[in-house]
């Protein structure tokens, strides 16, 4: 039973370390280098959501060319 124990205590211990390394690796990501987003309505047909046959089109949004100045005629911009 004590062993039950303490191998309990080593996967909590186990899952919070990895818990609090994963999350600021993801957040940081997700804002430095590209996040996941949906487009929604018809302000952007028909490029996205063409013919209005789906409610919805997810896209990934590219936060890197933004931080290096590397926009092209013909991008999609999202703006916050």
């Amino acid at each position: 039973m004590a062993q039950a124990q303490g191998l309990g205590k080593k996967y909590i211990k186990a899952f919070f370390k990895g818990f609090f390394v994963a999350v600021p690796v993801t957040v940081t990501f997700l804002d430095r280098v590209a996040c996941v987003a949906r487009v929604e309505g018809a302000s952007m047909q028909p490029s996205l959501n063409p013919g209005g046959r789906q409610p919805s089109d997810v896209v990934l949004l590219n936060h890197w060319s933004i931080r290096n100045y590397d926009v092209q005629r013909g991008d999609i911009v999202s703006l916050v």
